[in-house]
């Protein structure tokens, strides 16, 4: 489970997301949906750790900010940062290592070869493509094997392929109990994958909704009708 309570981020005096609170239960599938501006990036990264922040976050029913919580989540960010001087299958190893994680070589290999990417694994971080860096991020988070998993505009610069590949993985991941967050403007590519979605606009959240009382509607007509039309990959402005 991932809560969300009150969440906060000021920038001086001003409010880029306002108190904040949703949950994604455990099993499920959280669409994190807003068009540029709206704080859906503030949002991520405060959850993640990377800012400071007004509120709370839950990881399992325990603090984001305990060793316990962060032993048990995976993030994969929008723009992903390889070591260059790390082979890929290297990169895997040092996620191994730092999380203690139980994953098996051939795990490891099974991981590589879905995406791709087993005829990679000598190449160094300064020698990947942002599609290959997008994959070794991918697969360094699923090394982790998270209960809570947050994947921010995971398909960009992926192609279509890894990201049916991915796709897959998040049904198989939902499958297995894992809870899982995505925030994205790429309505398309989750349409297939929500459970619960959450509208963002101007720092607070606009609506929600979830899948079963949404009968026949559409994502994009849910969107649209909370937004009044505007897009949500509209150019501008800073999440």
């Amino acid at each position: 489970m991932l809560e969300i309570q009150n969440l906060t981020k000021r920038y001086g005096k001003y409010v880029a997301v306002d108190h904040v609170s949703f949950t994604v239960p455990d099993g499920q599938v959280g669409i994190l949906l807003g068009p540029n501006g709206a704080g859906k990036s503030t949002i991520i990264k405060s959850i993640a750790g990377l800012l400071r922040y007004e509120g709370g976050v839950g990881i399992a029913r325990m603090n984001a900010r305990s060793m316990d919580a962060k032993r048990i989540f995976a993030y994969v960010p929008e723009l992903p940062a390889m070591f260059d001087a790390l082979t890929v299958r290297e990169h895997i190893e040092y996620i191994k290592r730092a999380y203690h994680s139980s994953i098996t070589d051939e795990e490891v290999e099974a991981l590589l070869t879905r995406f791709e990417m087993e005829d990679k694994q000598d190449k160094l971080g300064n020698e990947l493509s942002k599609g290959m860096m997008q994959k070794v991020s991918i697969c360094c988070a699923l090394a982790i094997k998270p209960k809570v998993i947050m994947l921010d505009e995971p398909m960009v610069g992926l192609d279509p392929a890894a990201i049916k590949e991915l796709k897959q993985v998040i049904l198989e991941l939902r499958e297995a109990g894992v809870t899982i967050l995505i925030s994205t403007h790429m309505l398309e590519m989750v349409k297939d994958l929500w459970d619960v979605m959450f509208v963002m606009e101007k720092g607070k959240i606009m609506g929600a909704y979830r899948r079963e009382d949404a009968l026949d509607q559409d994502i994009e007509d849910l969107f649209f009708q909370i937004t009044g039309g505007q897009q949500a990959n509209e150019t501008g402005g800073e999440e």
